[in-house]
């Protein structure tokens, strides 16, 4: 697991320890359902020193503690994992905000191209949105990834699960202009590495630079829409479903393990024609 996962665990179980102290639970052994179960109500209500969590910060909490029972059963601490029936509360079914065609094309388009950092940071979001990437994985790409003459990228996902995935032709051209105009004079000023993307002090463009890279191009586009690190990467499943694309295609294309997460882009596409639909049929709006 990440830093970041491990640290967060690390804290949700620190105040696990802290709820059952405060219940006169000393061992886990003493722990019951009723004591899990108020400790998801506590996160969700808050209690003294702590604020009520989100929905999503209290599901990791929750598969926090359901490890911990589940470790202890195993190794013998305990003779009954008491979590086993305590589960994560379910998080709301949010719909992904995609950008229509034109704006990502906007947004595509703003970058100067004048300018070593505006070359590359075009090519940074025609990259995302040609292939769908999460910003981590491209920032992640090295430049041997990318193969030129046969139009692909290798993308590691999550769980390090490796994907080939095509990349269009303006997108193939923003790198190329990158690799050429652009990324030289970043590299000058690095120790060297293999990295695609790089900052202005040689060294790879981290994640949360690339992220304000997206907002501040939307920003300077005179976008007004919300803009997340998975804005084109929604925007890319979106315009493909629109576009006819096979649902399983697009699972593949995002490195989804399940079709069911990918589904969620249907209901997009269906609230659109259901636009569609309200707008432009003559009987849709009658009586």
């Amino acid at each position: 697991m990440s830093v970041h996962t491990l640290t967060n665990y690390r804290r949700d179980l620190t105040r696990y320890v802290e709820h059952l102290t405060a219940r006169d639970r000393g061992d886990l052994a003493e722990v019951t359902a009723t004591d899990v179960g108020a400790f998801l109500t506590a996160l969700r209500t808050g209690e003294d020193g702590h604020r009520p969590l989100a929905t999503a910060s209290a599901s990791r909490a929750v598969v926090a503690v359901r490890g911990l029972h589940r470790f202890a059963l195993a190794e013998g601490e305990v003779a009954v994992d008491v979590a086993a029936e305590v589960h994560p509360p379910a998080p709301p079914r949010k719909l992904p905000k995609a950008l229509d065609v034109d704006t990502v094309t906007r947004l595509l388009e703003a970058p100067p191209e004048d300018d070593p950092r505006g070359v590359r940071d075009r090519a940074l979001l025609e990259l995302l949105y040609s292939t769908g990437a999460r910003i981590s994985e491209v920032v992640g790409l090295d430049v041997d990834d990318v193969d030129a003459e046969q139009r692909t990228v290798v993308l590691s996902g999550k769980g390090g699960k490796q994907r080939l995935v095509p990349i269009g032709r303006p997108a193939l051209a923003a790198l190329e202009a990158y690799r050429v105009r652009s990324r030289p004079g970043f590299a000058m000023r690095g120790r060297g590495t293999p990295a695609l993307f790089l900052n202005a002090r040689g060294a790879r463009l981290s994640r949360q630079s690339a992220w304000n890279v997206l907002r501040e191009t939307a920003e300077f586009a005179g976008i007004t829409a919300e803009i997340s690190p998975h804005t084109l990467r929604h925007s890319f499943a979106t315009h493909l479903l629109d576009g006819g694309a096979d649902l399983r295609v697009v699972q593949e294309l995002l490195g989804h393990a399940s079709v069911t997460t990918t589904q969620i882009y249907t209901m997009v596409t269906v609230d659109r024609l259901r636009e569609v639909y309200a707008t432009s049929h003559p009987r849709a709006r009658a009586g």
